[in-house]
This record gives C-alpha cells, sequence and structure tokens, in this order.
C-alpha cells in the first residue's frame, strides 16, 4: 500500500511494476505529476487510471503488479487508461498452492463482545422471532403476521419484552416450480434450514401454503431439524383454513414465542465467536485501495482473536483466485476453490453468459474496467491469513479463520447465503453508495471515499476515504473497524437497521430450472 505521504499526492501508485496509477481527485488536461515525471493528456475523473508509459495495442496492463486488461488501442503516456481503450484479457494463471501458508499470531487473552449466549452454547448478536417461508405464495401471510408486532406501527406490541429485537418475515419468490430433487431445491432447502437454526433467532415460525414443492417437512428434514419444537413450529394456510384464520393463528404463536425470548441478557463472550460476513457493492477505483484493505487489515485482527470470516462472491475474485490459493492451508482447500470457480464456468457457458460480465455501469463509472480489477481489489477484504476451507453456498461453516463460501456476485443473495452459513455480522464495503441491510444479522456499510462519507453519512457506518486523502492508515482503519465489530455485535445498531432495512434483502440463489 501507498504510504501516507504518497496517498496525499494528487495520484497513488501501488505497485512501482504498475501500468497505472490511480487519479485521488479530478485531473484536467495538462496536470503535471512531479512523481511519475508525466503531464495528465486528457480529463481524469476520480479513481480512475493514467498510464504511465506507452502501451502498445494488445500489450497487458497492470494494476497491483498484477493484470487487469489488454490495451485495445495503443494509449499513450499521460492517457486516461479506462473502457474505451482497455478490454479483458484471457491468459493462463498459474495456481499455487500454500505457498503464501504463514502462522497466525493469535492473540493469548482476545477481545470480548456482549453477546446472547443460546442454550446450545452458540452466541448471537441479535434477538428476532423469524417468520420464514416455504413458499412465495406464503409471503403476503407471513408479512402480516410480523407487521402486527411492528413497534413503529404497533408500539405497545412488544413493550412487554425490550429484549426482544423484533419479529421479521422473510420472504422470497422461490418454492414451487422447480424439480423436488434438483440442485434448485437443495440450496434453497439448505439456505431456510441455515435461517431457521441461525442463533440470532430466539424461535422460528414457518409457514407455508400446503401443495407447494417445497415442503416445509423436506426444509426440515434437509437440516435435520424437527417441527412443533418451542422455537420451531410450522404450519400452513390451507391446513388453517384460509388467509385470516392462517394470520390469527401466526399472531398467536408468536405471542407463545416471546415470553421465552425476552428471557436473554448479554454477556462477555469471546471474539472468537464472531462470523463475519464480508461483502463489496457499487464498487469503484478506491475500494481496492482503501476500503477493501481496511476491512482486511480488521479481518486480520478478527481471525487473530479466534474469530471467521467469510469472503464470496466467486464471480468476483475470477482472474485473482490464483491469490487465495497461494494462501490455502492444503492443496486440497485450493482446488475446493478452483472446482467452484470451474463450476462457474460451465454455469455460464450452458447459460450462455460468461464470467467478465463485470464490472457493473456504476462501478464503470467509478473508475473499474475489467472484472480483473474489480477482483484483485474485491479479495483485499480477506485479508492476509490462511484460506482454511471452502464451502457451497449456505452450507454450514465449521471452520475458524478465514475462509471461502461460494456465490453469485449479487450482494442480497451472496449475504443471504452467508448468514444461512451462520454469519452473525456483515460487512460491507461500497464506493457508489449501496443501500442496504441484512436481518437478523446486522450490516456495517464502509465508504471507500469521504466524497461518497459526505453525501450519503445516513447510510455508512465508517469512513475510509482518509486513506486517499491522507488523513488515516489502512492500518488505523483496522483498528477502528474490528472496534467497530464488537460495538455492533454488542447491540449498537448499524446505520442500515436505524432504516428498517434487512426484510426485502432476504434473496436465496436461484439456480435451477423454473417449470
Amino acid at each position: 500500500m501507498p504510504t501516507e505521504s504518497a496517498v496525499a499526492q494528487p495520484i497513488i501508485r501501488l505497485h512501482p511494476n504498475d501500468d497505472v496509477i490511480i487519479a485521488t481527485r479530478q485531473l484536467v488536461p495538462g496536470t503535471r505529476i512531479d512523481a511519475e515525471d508525466l503531464v495528465v493528456t486528457g480529463l481524469i475523473p476520480p479513481g480512475h487510471k493514467v498510464a504511465t508509459r506507452a502501451i502498445a495495442k494488445g500489450e497487458p496492463v497492470k494494476r497491483y503488479n498484477q493484470i487487469i486488461g489488454v490495451a485495445r488501442d495503443a494509449i499513450a503516456r499521460g492517457q486516461h487508461v479506462h473502457v474505451h481503450n482497455l478490454g479483458m484479457a484471457e491468459f493462463a494463471r498459474e495456481h499455487e498452492f500454500g505457498v503464501d501458508v504463514h502462522q497466525t499470531d493469535y492473540i493469548a487473552k482476545p477481545a470480548h463482545f456482549m453477546g446472547i449466549r443460546r442454550a446450545d452454547g452458540r452466541v448471537a448478536t441479535r434477538n428476532f422471532i423469524g417468520v420464514l417461508t416455504s413458499v412465495n405464495c406464503s409471503a403476503t401471510v407471513a408479512r402480516a403476521i410480523a407487521d402486527h408486532f411492528r413497534r413503529d406501527v404497533h408500539p405497545q406490541a412488544l413493550a412487554d419484552y425490550p429484549n426482544v429485537d423484533g419479529v421479521i418475515a422473510l420472504t422470497h419468490g422461490l418454492g414451487c416450480g422447480i424439480d423436488t430433487l434438483g440442485e434448485g431445491m437443495t440450496i434453497l432447502r439448505r439456505t431456510l434450514a441455515g435461517y431457521a437454526v441461525h442463533p440470532n433467532f430466539a424461535a422460528v415460525l414457518f409457514v407455508g401454503l400446503g401443495c407447494e414443492a417445497n415442503q416445509i417437512g423436506g426444509v426440515l428434514e434437509s437440516g435435520g431439524l424437527k417441527d412443533n419444537q418451542p422455537k420451531l413450529r410450522s404450519f400452513t394456510i390451507q391446513d388453517s383454513g384460509g388467509t385470516r384464520k392462517t394470520i390469527e393463528r401466526g399472531i398467536a404463536m408468536v405471542r407463545e414465542m416471546l415470553a421465552d425470548a425476552n428471557r436473554v441478557a448479554r454477556e462477555p463472550v469471546p471474539a472468537s465467536w464472531l462470523n463475519v460476513g464480508l461483502q463489496c457493492g457499487g464498487s469503484d477505483g478506491y475500494s481496492g485501495i482503501s476500503a477493501n484493505p481496511a476491512l482486511g487489515a480488521a479481518v486480520d485482527r478478527l481471525v487473530r482473536h479466534g474469530g471467521t470470516a467469510i469472503l464470496s462472491e466467486t464471480p468476483e475474485v475470477y482472474g485473482a483466485e490464483h491469490l487465495l490459493t497461494r494462501r490455502a492451508v492444503s492443496r486440497e482447500v485450493g482446488e475446493k476453490l478452483l472446482a467452484r470457480i470451474a463450476w462457474w464456468q460451465d454455469y455460464c457457458a450452458r447459460n450462455h453468459a460468461a464470467l467478465d460480465n463485470n464490472p457493473s455501469a456504476g462501478n464503470k463509472v467509478g473508475g473499474l474496467t475489467t472484472i480483473l480489477e474489480k477482483s484483485l481489489g474485491a479479495v483485499a477484504k480477506g485479508g492476509t491469513t490462511n484460506l482454511v476451507d471452502v464451502y457451497e453456498y449456505a452450507q454450514p461453516i465449521a471452520a475458524k479463520g478465514f475462509v471461502f463460501m461460494d456465490s453469485p456476485g449479487y450482494d442480497p443473495m451472496s449475504a443471504t447465503g452467508q448468514v444461512a452459513s451462520g454469519a452473525n455480522l456483515i460487512c460491507f464495503t461500497t464506493g457508489r453508495g449501496s443501500a442496504y441491510g441484512c436481518a437478523p444479522s446486522p450490516s456495517l456499510k464502509l465508504a471507500t471515499n469521504t466524497a461518497l462519507w459526505e453525501r450519503q453519512q445516513d447510510d455508512m457506518d465508517i469512513n475510509c476515504g482518509g486513506v486517499i486523502d491522507g488523513t488515516a492508515s489502512i492500518d488505523q482503519l483496522g483498528d477502528a473497524i474490528f472496534q467497530m465489530m464488537l460495538d455492533c455485535a454488542s447491540g449498537t445498531p448499524s446505520k442500515s437497521e436505524l432504516h428498517g432495512y434487512g426484510q426485502n434483502e432476504f434473496v436465496p440463489w436461484q439456480v435451477g430450472v423454473v417449470t
């Protein structure tokens, strides 16, 4: 990373071997960059790239000392480098296994946060009652049940239960018209089962229609769960006699759950009980310089304190997976990651898509040009510790340390899988200003630049733009983010929670054929 004195300049050079530098503010034609002994030849928006040497057509271009694409045309020194003259590069990457593995320096006396210890020993960061659905047909009923207990609508509904954070409905558009034995149904059931046993739920009510393909019994069986227990109950609209009776029945069941859910008290628990999902959305040219490596520094601290961090969004590590295999604790773990990349390549091919269909329009406006560039910045969220295991989407995560969970790059879908896997906190970096929450797990938002922080401070929990303007270091922000993780896990609400985000962002991954 650049030094603070270098960051104060109008540009950032990330590596001596790079062919581009990054503008920290808008550069106009004729601007002289003394540190590079070059003159800018065009308008360069903040976060965008400037060529530091003449690059021939077809020649690879490096950022982070890694190839981010090839020149579509000849690029002159001082010229803007972006989608008009830089394209995706297909090239062989050498996948080495474990060459960067090193011993983790664990903290002898780990930090603590004020968590909620469940009867089975697991630890929660929030205390909700959940209303889950097996199929889209029961979504309206589930929302009506949960809405009855909304504090903003019915202030007295939970007045006697101050330790209950709320009653929330997590609905989805799936559950029927898909093969009951197919991959899509397997993933949906694994996701729902993961939420049903999530420690942030004191109790769960499952609501179905009755005739759907995704029977509640199948969901419970997939997760080894049993129905009609005090903390896990289910019923259907058809068996209850219709919509009105189902809503009344559901409200009565939730009322029966509330007293027990309220019997909790926060207590000091080690940071090893933190399971943090790592997300980035609305990325920009600064994401891989400020917020992502700052979050990576916090992740290194979390791992040293015994906790778990989950990197995901497989299409957004494509092109940077060779950096992760180097950190794999074994060849087997590294091969598991490559197997997921291969699955995605096949998945895209049979659906006439491509893994390089990223970055999005907003990413490009923010300075990102190719998926290779985006991925190289995205993996910085994972810090520097060893990659200890790789999981499929929504698969329960048992390992401690830095892990990878396969998922799409679409943030709500990816985070849904992480929470189903056990994440009790989400950290989400953004350079464009993503609006997001993830009930029942709180979500912290990290702004990559100060302009975003000042413009959208109501949605952002911390500003990482100090790395760009020279007022903060990666190490300082790593400390601040780690402390914010502990505070939020202890009950301090995130900005997204204050706005009520979280219920609409439950989006299970749909991969199966819909008939």
